[in-house]
């Protein structure tokens, strides 16, 4: 894979993420309530020095841009403050207010965003918010703009199906997905030359308090225009591109296009390392290609909820059009070679950007990479079987391992062999060769440090912000043991948001199949619509280890074991392990059917994981 890189003497980029800087957060840590520090962008200040041996100068370039902190004018009426999250928060200036557009992932960095602004354009009142898309990053901090009791009246603009995917995405998988959301962002790195630099796409995400406030205004289809506090926006639904549910819009009045996260100024991802349903690139490329015409001669500045904007309506125009044809033709040779009967990781090797694109900054693979990216095409299309039989039924990781280091004579000899790969520079079947030997002989200090060293090169040659820290965070864990992510990724507001259905597939994801699959039980929750309303009853039957559910009109067929009248809010009580006397939940039939139920569910307290990008 031809790996040319743009010129480093082009510094437009440079240019552009400082233009319009007003004034920065002095200094640059913000703190939560109880003193801990959710935000440091004054670590990052190694930076500013030459790029060392331990990382990739594209990479080391990116981060620099992306540590850039502070507010910035976009244009007249448009401001964003950047550097205080993995994202952007834009703010709009009203006849009355401010429009705030993304509010980063938590509630204290926003709130120091918001106050950022306020010190330098005065205390105007919001009064609208806008979130592009349904990722954390871009509502997590809601209460930090709006702080409960103070969202009457206030219009909170999302696109369709917003709430659903936002509460979702991350909930059926949701703990796998925090764990290498971990690796992925470093979490657990020092941020210093020979570890964490950045993600790509931002330098890390915010571990503070997350929030969300539901959206009152949907936009439901491309052209619609809504008109918050004297100010027009144009809307333009992207359905499956870089989110579930997205938006791009164009503020008319101010010739001004918001991209959301549909182009930034890397290469995204279709599958993110993190994990999450495969994207559909070709639906992306042509979403990006109506935006060109659909808004076509109305702005002068493009700016969207990562990195710097794009000044100059032909140079959005340019990047638009290049940020389509990367996606385009990302998916159909990606498509070419799997039916020509390559394999995915054949397929990896095989495809390269043409030189437009492969010289061009922004697309780079700074956080997506056309590694996996690709994978991921092949993935979306064919899934996990390559056609190669042998490979239908492998034996697992350690079993494989196990034969493996039998073949290469044992232990010993196969730390040899590795290390003659390593010392040929063919790091990467080093590290296949002693990821078998630790999976074999898990209590071997030496192959895993021997591991840990050849994935920190690999971590240092990397280009992609992911992949670096992914390698060196798998290298920390090799040497100190598997590392606890403090991260607390539950909170009331998202948890009110799932719907009961929703709340049900939680639980039945964690039911303890083998466990439970000789009991046979039925249970009735009736959930009340409000505090005198109808309710509506979702019946659950737990059969041959599966827990499944349905809506009942009418008189049911069957009698249920237990029936509970209850509240949404006393239902999350009840599976966050409160007892229904305490809730005060009105029971018919027996009480001791829940307690058997909620026994086969492996995780009895419920997580509701933050959905990062």
């Amino acid at each position: 894979m031809s790996d040319t890189l743009p010129s480093f003497e082009d510094t437009t980029d440079f240019d552009d993420a400082d233009r319009g800087f007003i004034g920065a957060l002095v200094p640059g840590a913000v703190t939560a309530a109880d003193g801990r520090t959710v935000w440091d962008g004054d670590v990052y200040d190694f930076l500013k020095a030459d790029c060392p041996d331990t990382a990739h100068p594209s990479l080391w370039r990116q981060a620099q841009l992306c540590s850039r902190q502070g507010l910035y004018e976009v244009t007249e009426g448009v401001y964003q403050v950047r550097g205080l999250d993995l994202s952007n928060m834009t703010v709009v200036e009203g006849e009355r207010g401010i429009i705030v557009i993304d509010p980063l992932i938590s509630t204290e960095t926003a709130a120091a965003a918001l106050a950022l602004y306020r010190e330098h354009r005065g205390d105007r009142p919001v009064t609208g918010m806008i979130y592009t898309h349904s990722h954390a990053d871009h509502f997590g901090g809601a209460r930090g703009i709006l702080p409960h009791g103070t969202e009457e009246g206030v219009p909170i603009v999302a696109p369709a199906g917003f709430l659903e995917h936002a509460v979702s995405e991350n909930v059926y998988a949701g703990n796998a997905m925090t764990r290498r959301a971990a690796f992925m962002y470093g979490a657990n790195l020092p941020k210093a030359p020979d570890a964490q630099i950045g993600a790509g796409l931002g330098q890390t995400t915010s571990l503070g308090t997350v929030s969300l406030i539901p959206p009152t205004v949907d936009v439901t289809g491309t052209g619609q225009e809504v008109t918050i506090d004297g100010v027009r926006i144009v809307f333009q639904l992207t359905p499956g591109t870089e989110a579930p549910a997205e938006m791009n819009f164009l503020f008319p009045d101010l010739r001004a296009l918001c991209l959301a996260e549909n182009a930034t100024h890397n290469m995204h991802n279709i599958l993110t390392l993190r994990g999450a349903v495969v994207r559909d690139s070709r639906v992306w490329a042509a979403y990006l290609d109506e935006a060109v015409e659909l808004f076509h001669g109305q702005y002068d500045v493009g700016f969207a909820s990562h990195h710097w904007p794009t000044w100059g309506h032909d140079k959005v125009v340019e990047f638009l059009t290049e940020q389509r044809d990367l996606y385009a033709y990302l998916h159909d040779q990606s498509l070419r070679l799997l039916n020509e009967g390559l394999t995915g990781p054949e397929v990896a090797e095989r495809i390269e950007l043409p030189p437009a694109l492969a010289t061009s900054w922004h697309a780079r693979g700074y956080y997506g990479s056309l590694s996996h990216n690709s994978k991921a095409v092949y993935q979306r299309y064919l899934g996990w079987f390559d056609g190669n039989v042998a490979h239908l039924w492998e034996h697992p990781p350690v079993e494989s391992a196990k034969r493996y280091v039998a073949l290469a004579g044992g232990p010993a000899e196969m730390l040899v062999k590795a290390r003659e790969y390593v010392d040929a520079d063919d790091l990467r079947f080093a590290a296949t060769l002693l990821n078998h030997l630790v999976f074999a002989e898990p209590g071997s200090i030496e192959a895993k440090e021997a591991l840990a060293s050849v994935y920190d090169r690999l971590g240092y040659g990397a280009e992609n912000g992911p992949w670096r820290n992914f390698y060196l965070t798998s290298a920390l864990e090799l040497r100190q043991g598997v590392v606890k992510t403090d991260l607390d990724t539950t909170n009331p507001e998202m948890a009110m948001a799932l719907t009961v259905p929703m709340l049900v597939d939680s639980i039945a994801v964690r039911i303890d199949g083998p466990r439970a699959w000789h009991d046979d039980l039925t249970v009735d929750l009736l959930v009340l619509d409000g505090p005198t309303g109808a309710g509506t009853r979702h019946r659950l039957t737990l059969h041959n280890g599966a827990l499944t559910q349905r809506v009942v009109t009418g008189a049911p067929r069957t009698p249920a074991g237990l029936t509970l009248t209850l509240a949404k809010a006393q239902l999350l009580g009840v599976l966050a392990g409160q007892s229904l006397q305490e809730l005060g939940v009105g029971a018919e039939g027996d009480p001791a059917l829940l307690a058997r139920l909620l026994s086969y569910v492996t995780t009895p307290d419920p997580q509701f994981p933050i959905v990062t990008p």
